[in-house]
């Protein structure tokens, strides 16, 4: 029987975490500094596990392994994306990801790319999106002197804001931001900056400037420009459409039927309640809620009030 996959996933404490993921969404949180929750994740590092239905019990990574007809036969070797939401009770480090082909030969899984929405904001929270050096020598000169007000670019953001992040971005969450994350199923970063904070073992966390000299990109970051249509029942918005995903909002205040037209996609719902009707099953959908409507889902009915994120690979 086709029916959409909902998902059970890891928490990931980190140093910047909080505690809004259990405010926000009502998650069990292991600590008051929870930073990650992979909301949709087949990366070693955090599997979310099917909790309903005829694969319930089936880890995502063993799942796509085994029935790569419920991704369209993708022939990814790795199920391609990750979906996160992160509380960042404070700055995360200054960093970069590499692309595919450095990161393939130095860390030995896919580069990062990856785009943020912006789910909450606090009153004067900022971003750090892309630096001002014109060149590498530049870049490495203000780098080794430490000169982050020259460096870096600092950006105001509210709840609403995407952000569309390719590899070799240098980038930062700020404090006080709660954010939904699509990204290549990656787990290498490199840290340019860390604020010169202590871990608990009273340890300045390892930076790699080497690294992230190597991979950042010259030249100031492309955001993506967000389009919208309004049909009864739906506002849909293409937010990003990239080498390696799309990712759309959606927006239901009623019903709506929709068909698939891709092999597979990457559900979250940020906001509200209703329902996911497939095949006359109904599945009801609140806050906080992840799943993948894969293949053999032809078509679907949400009926409520719902504000979701919906993601999908692109051309990998």
């Amino acid at each position: 029987m086709a029916e959409p996959l909902f998902l059970q996933s890891q928490m990931h404490e980190k140093i910047w975490g909080g505690n809004r993921l259990k405010k926000e969404f009502g998650y069990d949180i292991p600590s008051e500094t929870t930073g990650e929750y992979w909301a949709i994740s087949a990366h070693p590092n955090g599997v979310s596990l099917v909790k309903n239905g005829l694969y319930k019990g089936f880890l995502l990574d063993k799942l796509y392994a085994e029935h790569r007809e419920l991704f369209g036969q993708s022939k990814s070797p790795v199920f391609p994306l990750l979906t996160k939401i992160l509380d960042a009770n404070d700055w995360l480090s200054v960093q970069v990801h590499p692309d595919d082909q450095y990161a393939l030969e130095h860390e030995g899984e896919l580069g990062k790319t990856e785009c943020w929405y912006v789910i909450s904001a606090e009153e004067g929270a900022e971003i750090i999106y892309g630096h001002n050096a014109q060149s590498k020598a530049e870049l490495r000169d203000l780098i080794e002197a430490e000169d982050w007000e020259q460096l870096l670019t600092r950006i105001p953001v509210k709840a609403g804001d995407f952000f569309y992040v390719p590899s070799g971005t240098m980038h930062a969450i700020g404090k006080g931001i709660m954010i939904l994350e699509t990204q290549q199923s990656s787990d290498t970063t490199y840290r340019v900056y860390d604020f010169d904070r202590m871990d608990d073992q009273g340890q300045k966390r390892e930076l790699h400037i080497e690294a992230s000299i190597d991979v950042l990109n010259i030249g100031a970051p492309a955001n993506s420009s967000p389009a919208s249509l309004a049909l009864e029942g739906i506002k849909t918005t293409l937010l990003v459409s990239s080498p390696f995903f799309a990712v759309y909002k959606w927006e239901i205040d009623g019903s709506v039927k929709m068909q698939q037209t891709v092999p597979y996609l990457l559900v979250s719902v940020l906001d509200g309640s209703g329902s996911i009707t497939v095949d006359e099953a109904s599945y009801p959908l609140k806050k906080g809620d992840h799943f993948i409507l894969p293949s053999d889902v032809k078509a679907w009915e949400f009926t409520g009030n719902l504000t979701m994120i919906a993601s999908h690979p692109n051309g990998h």
